[in-house]
């Protein structure tokens, strides 16, 4: 297994997620699905390190995937500037795609996934109104945020077919990522709202939200690092894919 293999299974799954929420009206005025080929890799981390993965754990996987969309949909709306008919119809296609991950768990008879996803779901969308509300949060509560936001259905997958041992590098990748992603846009000037928030939880210190969240990074990859140094359980062409992956997004 390398670099290639890795990516043409991301790719196939991005594929998969594609055909079962494809829409000719939604794709035309919103586009394609948005889908973080991160969360993608972690979502398959078990099937490429070899866990066993049937049929049942490849449709859980696209379903995950499917509410990612849907919550991104969703997201959308307040992070854009867009005329009403293309805001109407991104919240249709979030809607749209949540219909079809409901009819995929309901075919599927899976209890424990709609159960884990149902509890995620939840968990995911009380901290995202956190961004809508006045309550001030420190820093380190805004790290958990975006943790829970990025990583929060993956762990409930996880937990359904015993994959908890992926959980805590899965964690720690997905916040470093995330983090670097802010990083960038504010440097680009597309600071998101949770960069804001962030800034805000730090105004009365004297280091930047810049040096601070630079901090926080460089405490991640030594962590990510660690893990990845002293695991007996990942093949080495994914460590190797899981460090060239931060670098990548480093420099992209």
């Amino acid at each position: 297994m390398d670099a290639t293999y890795i990516q043409q299974s991301i790719e196939q799954l991005k594929t998969n997620i594609f055909m079962h929420v494809r829409h000719r009206t939604l794709t035309q005025y919103t586009g394609s699905p948005v889908l973080d080929e991160n969360q993608l890799f972690y979502l398959l981390l078990p099937f490429l390190n070899g866990e066993k993965w049937d049929e049942q754990n490849e449709v859980s996987a696209i379903t995950v995937g499917i509410v990612h969309a849907s919550l991104n949909e969703h997201d959308k709306i307040s992070e854009m500037n867009a005329t009403s008919k293309e805001q109407q119809l991104t919240v249709l296609s979030g809607d749209y795609y949540s219909g079809r991950y409901y009819e995929i768990l309901a075919h599927s008879g899976n209890i424990s996934l709609i159960r884990q996803l149902s509890e995620g779901i939840v968990n995911r969308c009380e901290h995202q109104i956190k961004l809508y509300e006045s309550s001030q949060y420190t820093i380190r509560e805004w790290y958990q945020t975006i943790s829970v936001i990025q990583t929060e259905l993956i762990k409930r997958f996880y937990n359904v077919y015993q994959f908890e041992q992926y959980s805590s590098i899965m964690h720690t990748g997905l916040l470093l990522l995330q983090l670097q992603k802010e990083l960038k846009k504010h440097a680009s000037g597309n600071t998101s709202n949770i960069f804001v928030k962030m800034q805000e939880s730090v105004s009365d210190q004297e280091s930047s939200i810049e040096l601070i969240i630079q901090g926080e990074i460089d405490s991640l990859k030594n962590l990510l690092n660690e893990y990845l140094q002293t695991s007996n359980i990942l093949k080495d062409d994914l460590k190797l894919y899981i460090q060239q992956q931060v670098a990548f997004n480093f420099i992209q």
